[in-house]
């Protein structure tokens, strides 16, 4: 829930102190957790890690967005999410090995020096960011959608174990879960910027894609939650191989993430991918609900590859599906949600898996202990249940086994409710940024409070990044309407980017920043000075309205280029929302050519063949260069 309040925060106060605070939050939190001495102190203290955490991947992605130049933060949002995915296997991994050979204390102590590290890094690397003005908080929607949300996850978990299912507590959660729920679609109804507006679930295809999203967190977690214990209690084996053995799952999850993404960029088509992969999970729990003590290490592998398979093929197509289909005003919330509805579901698959998990086992580990003659605390634990002779423990390893089993099987039909609304799934043509889903990307990340502004920069990064030869500045220098070479555009962009970050453009800066004695650079500074299209005064330098129309002129080249890409599109000529999104590409164009990296500024870059791309005609209405380099000095 704190994901959909940072990044408001982050807007008021300046992401990265919000950044900050919730490494602080984080480092607080995980030295409580290990030093706790009662439950209570440990759920309070993992509440304010879970603030904490919460806060340092909303802000993250967020930072990425101001920081990382425009074509690269496609592969920084990708590498992102690839770490999000990855340590969902590793941490528990680590937390086994941790518990095997230290204490369970040290799961959370290995957070202090890596927070501290963390914290050092980006306090002294991160530039500090302007906040943007009073924003629109909808805090009674936060507060609402957490309640219900908490109070059916309570229920969940409770229901069947600690009170039983008709239990006035039992009631009483869900009747209060679906008032504050009830409430939460009221509100957001008249909310002036909800966080998940209701309007979104009027598009079908929208909705499809929040229960598919749902029903992959729920697999997910689920499977992850109680695959180690079946592997403690019915095979035998230590917390640290528990989690290797997950292994094979997390290795097919990959692949088919990465590999679906790449078929999708280059096929444009995604229906396939979610109805093959909710059919492949469906038989992957069937087979998981057969495995018996007997069951080898490798057939579980082999299970457990399917399982990843399967999820794999759905998460990163959800995602690019929902903002392929939403209209643009409405792309940040509508990818916000759907990752919202897969973290909701992983907690409810985890929470219900629990409990039909405890129910199943309570029928049967009472019989299994009798017939065994052995004490309750003889099996409290895998370690001390694998100390007894074969004949006494195999009763109740049978109990946990069945068990268990039982669990996996009753996951099987969630997932095929999930193939049947993926045959619902209508497929519309591919936007040509967003075809750019070779990487994680946002299908393992977390709800992201980026605006539609920012995602689309980063899609448009991604194009820039994968197939803009033609706006090379050899390319440019090239075209009979441009006045320049190529070091006059290199130069005149140069200083165009240091006076619109920092306020003037001085040789001996810019000297510093490539690495090379500010005499080298001189002498082409000074053609430029000579022929009327810079102006200098000792170090200090600044574009002439000539050298400022040069700049428009490639900035109109570049708002030209992406409005063209973008046209051929058969989704973008008739999208009703085609005058914002391009009003939206003119102010990134502009923003594109103060980054340093997008014209390959390198030598080594700059040579690369050119002639690929056609460049169209200058494009009208973008703002002067000259007016903001007047404005800012």
């Amino acid at each position: 829930i704190v994901t959909a309040l940072v990044g408001k925060l982050g807007d008021l106060f300046g992401r990265k102190a919000v950044f900050l605070a919730a490494i602080g939050f984080f480092f607080a939190g995980s030295i409580l957790c290990g030093a706790a001495q009662s439950m209570t102190m440990l759920v309070l203290a993992r509440a304010l890690q879970g603030v904490g955490g919460g806060g340092i991947t909303v802000t993250a992605t967020a930072l990425i967005g101001e920081v990382i130049p425009l074509r690269d933060r496609g592969r920084y949002q990708g590498a992102l999410g690839a770490v999000f995915g990855v340590t969902t296997v590793v941490g528990p991994l680590l937390g086994g090995y941790f518990t095997d050979h230290l204490t369970w204390r040290w799961a959370f102590w290995i957070n202090v020096p890596v927070s501290i590290v963390v914290f050092l890094v980006a306090a002294g690397t991160i530039p500090k960011s302007a906040n943007r003005g009073k924003q629109v908080i909808d805090y009674t929607g936060i507060l609402f959608v957490g309640l219900g949300a908490a109070g059916l996850t309570l229920a969940t978990s409770w229901g069947g174990t600690t009170y039983p299912w008709g239990s006035p507590t039992i009631i009483a959660l869900f009747v209060a879960s679906v008032v504050a729920l009830a409430i939460f679609v009221w509100v957001e109804s008249r909310a002036a910027e909800p966080i998940l507006p209701p309007r979104l679930f009027s598009s079908p295809v929208f909705t499809v894609c929040c229960v598919l999203s749902f029903v992959v967190g729920f697999a997910m977690l689920g499977a992850l939650t109680f695959l180690p214990t079946y592997m403690q209690y019915v095979d035998g084996v230590s917390a640290t191989a528990s989690g290797l053995r997950t292994l094979p799952m997390v290795a097919g999850l990959l692949i088919t993430s990465m590999g679906s993404g790449v078929l999708v960029g280059r096929t444009g088509r995604y229906k396939i991918f979610p109805i093959v992969g909710t059919a492949v999970m469906a038989v992957a729990f069937l087979l998981l609900s057969e495995m018996k003590p007997s069951t080898s290490a490798l057939l579980q592998s082999v299970y457990l590859f399917i399982l990843g398979f399967g999820i794999g093929l759905c998460m990163q197509v959800l995602v690019l599906i929902v903002q392929n289909t939403s209209s643009y005003d409405d792309l940040g919330v509508a990818t916000s949600g759907v990752t919202f509805f897969r973290t909701i579901g992983s907690s409810f698959g985890a929470a219900i898996f629990g409990s039909l998990f405890d129910n199943f086992l309570t029928s049967r580990l009472h019989s299994a202990l009798t017939a065994s003659r052995v004490s309750g605390e003889a099996a409290s634990s895998p370690e001390a249940l694998h100390r007894l002779p074969r004949s006494m423990s195999a009763p109740i390893v049978q109990a946990y086994a069945d068990s268990l089993d039982l669990v996996f099987r009753w996951a099987a039909p969630v997932a095929v409710v999930g193939f049947f609304l993926a045959l619902l799934l209508r497929e519309v043509p591919l936007r040509d940024i967003g075809k750019s889903a070779a990487d994680l990307g946002e299908g393992f990340g977390m709800p992201t409070n980026q605006s539609s502004e920012e995602l689309l920069e980063i899609a448009i990064g991604r194009l820039l990044h994968q197939s803009a030869p033609g706006m090379r500045l050899r390319s440019i220098a090239m075209r009979p309407d441009c006045r320049l070479d190529v070091a006059g555009l290199w130069v005149i962009l140069r200083i165009h980017r240091y006076t619109r970050l920092f306020g003037i453009a001085r040789l001996t800066d810019i000297g510093d920043d490539l690495g090379v004695p500010y005499e080298v650079l001189e002498p082409t500074f000074d053609r430029l000075v000579h022929t009327g299209y810079i102006m200098r005064e000792g170090d200090d330098m600044w574009l002439t309205p000539a050298g400022a129309r040069e700049v428009d002129f490639v900035t109109s080249l570049l708002l030209g280029w992406i409005v063209d890409k973008l046209a051929r599109s058969p989704a973008f000529e008739g999208r009703p929302d085609r005058r914002e999104v391009e009003a939206a590409v003119e102010r990134i164009a502009g923003r594109a050519v103060t980054q340093r990296d997008w014209y390959a500024d390198r030598p080594h870059i700059a040579t690369v063949a050119t002639q690929r791309i056609p460049l169209p005609a200058p494009a009208r209405g973008v703002r002067s260069a000259h007016e903001s380099n007047r404005n800012l000095r």
